[in-house]
């Protein structure tokens, strides 16, 4: 038991330690000091941007960002379900799969896009090496860069700021950040053993009897992998994710992975912290939220230690659950990745969240439902603010102070957009379509009835909606209505609150600086934060609860009941 805890908090000790390193490289990327890629990127940049029409130098209106957001994920939409479409006779492609059907691949084209990864195939039988990295890899950095775009241009916004140019941030984004680690990451992952090929798969021998072969699949697995996790993806090259022995094979690259898919947005509080120059502020709201983080990883880790209660008093002593396990990873690596996957939107998995104790069903859909710890990538940074901003109006009411954030005061515009933006949108792209679903005879596909059944549902379209990715499986998930209804929580949960957003950003951005005065409501206080937490807490409970209640935490007490 031992082993497993000192494992989760090294992994959170390093985490910790490269914050600052990471966030001040990428304060600096943005703010357009130098950095060590400068002199060879500079002018292929200055290139790029002469041949393709981009103003560099022109600072966009929250509007005009939003619509430089959807009109170049439309064009890349369109760009890879074509390839899908085409894929049986485009190259690299060595055991022939033909087309998906157009929902699996309209689907799995919107997933992609947004950043969630959501997906309903396996990899390995359903699309090609090609369609795999020129495709999914290709949106895996261009969604990821999206979002830390926005990120950025909403910090600039809160910060006084104008809120830049999408096109400059999107391709800084992908060659300061994202793809200089990934090659690096990637030789680290084919060093520890994760393939990197174009060959096809591997015919063998079985142990059970040489005289039959099978077939061992494999691709261009470590390059795909390491963009994954840092750019919080999650969909993986095989239908098993990061449980599959090619994509995650050992303990180093476990921890890796980990790493990975934490360090950006952990980072981008300390990057807002420079932005504001207020790095108290920053480490405040990083230790509020790594508390949150670090109880959910507690309650999710004591589940799995303790295991089935059902099963132990079967057994007659106490067994760890390991259902639905890698046992190379056990129960801690396995509960630290499920809530590390959840609560950063990555989506990857290296166990079954279906098969988890109703601990850490619990802990995952609160994850998705809150978004803020550590949130999707970079979007959950600017959730994390919207939920300030309220904060800031409710205890502004509460005490009789000015409400103001940063110098600049929070007005009934502000207000109404982080409150759609909180309560209205996320909420609307979950519960609706679980509720047609459940009622709609004969399209749910729930293949554990009861109140793990309820769970399944509203865990695929709370990933859907919170652009994570990951399933509690066990649904059958691949139908029309699946694709088309989950269509629908990827685009509403990504792009409405893109728009809402940066259009907050851009509304600060264009006030005033208030002078402080004894009326000013301080937030870089201990205190504060703390109320903060609470707004974030009792939002997300009185939203969400009631769906909670009646799945994790009602299978609880059936576990409960069906021992006593």
């Amino acid at each position: 038991m031992l082993q497993g805890w000192i494992q989760i908090a090294l992994t959170l000790l390093i985490v910790v330690a490269i914050t600052p390193f990471f966030g001040r490289y990428m304060a600096r990327v943005f703010v357009g000091q130098r950095t060590i890629f400068d002199s060879v990127l500079n002018p292929l940049e200055r290139t790029f941007f002469l041949l393709s029409g981009v103003r560099a130098r022109e600072e966009m209106t929250g509007w005009q960002y939003a619509r430089a957001v959807l009109y170049s994920n439309l064009a890349m939409l369109v760009f890879i379900y074509l390839i899908f479409m085409f894929q049986g006779v485009l190259p690299f492609n060595p055991t022939g799969l033909s087309a998906p059907s157009w929902d699996l691949a309209l689907h799995t084209a919107i997933s992609f896009v947004t950043n969630t990864n959501q997906q309903h195939y396996s990899g390995e039988t359903t699309y090609s090496y090609f369609s795999q990295f020129a495709a999914l890899g290709f949106m895996m950095f261009t969604s990821a860069a999206t979002g830390i775009a926005v990120a950025i241009a909403f910090i600039r916004g809160l910060t006084g700021k104008p809120l830049g140019n999408f096109y400059v941030d999107l391709t800084q984004a992908i060659t300061r950040i994202l793809l200089p680690i990934s090659i690096v990451g990637a030789m680290i992952l084919m060093a520890a053993g994760v393939p990197e090929t174009l060959a096809g798969p591997a015919i063998v021998p079985t142990l059970e009897n040489p005289g039959i072969s099978q077939a061992i699949a494999r691709g261009p697995v470590a390059h795909y992998e390491i963009i994954k996790e840092l750019g919080e993806n999650g969909g993986g090259f095989f239908g098993i994710n990061s449980a599959h022995p090619f994509e995650n094979p050992n303990g180093f690259t476990n921890l890796v992975e980990i790493v990975a898919l934490l360090s950006v947005p952990t980072s981008l509080i300390y990057t807002f912290g420079l932005f504001a120059n207020n790095r108290k502020q920053a480490w405040l709201i990083y230790s509020m939220v790594m508390i949150i983080f670090v109880g959910f990883i507690v309650i999710t880790a004591i589940g799995e230690y303790d295991g089935n209660p059902a099963v132990n008093t079967l057994l007659g002593n106490q067994q760890p659950n390991l259902e639905g396990k890698e046992v190379r990873f056990g129960w801690a690596q396995s509960a630290l990745f499920a809530v590390s996957t959840t609560a950063t939107m990555c989506g990857a998995v290296n166990a079954l969240h279906d098969s988890f104790m109703p601990n850490g069903g619990f802990v995952t859909l609160s994850n998705m439902f809150l978004q803020i710890v550590w949130g999707g990538q970079g979007t959950g940074t600017a959730y994390l603010f919207a939920y300030l901003i309220l904060a800031v109006f409710v205890t502004g009411l509460m005490v009789g102070r000015t409400p103001e954030f940063l110098g600049r005061k929070i007005e009934k515009r502000e207000v109404v957009l982080a409150s759609f933006l909180i309560l209205l949108v996320h909420p609307i792209a979950i519960l609706i379509p679980t509720a047609l679903t459940l009622t709609i005879p004969g399209v749910s596909g729930i293949t554990n009835p009861g109140f793990h059944g309820l769970s399944q549902v509203v865990y695929e379209y709370a990933s859907a909606a919170a652009n994570n990715g990951s399933g509690f499986e066990g649904l059958d998930d691949g139908t029309l209505w699946w694709n088309l209804s989950a269509s629908f929580s990827l685009l509403a949960g990504r792009y409405i609150p893109i728009v809402a957003l940066l259009l907050l950003a851009d509304s600060m951005s264009r006030k005033q600086p208030v002078p402080a005065t004894a009326g000013t409501l301080r937030t870089d206080t201990g205190l504060f934060t703390g109320v903060t937490a609470g707004v974030i807490l009792i939002l997300g409970a009185l939203t969400f609860f009631p769906v909670l209640a009646l799945g994790p935490v009602a299978e609880a007490f059936q576990i409960v009941k069906g021992i006593g």
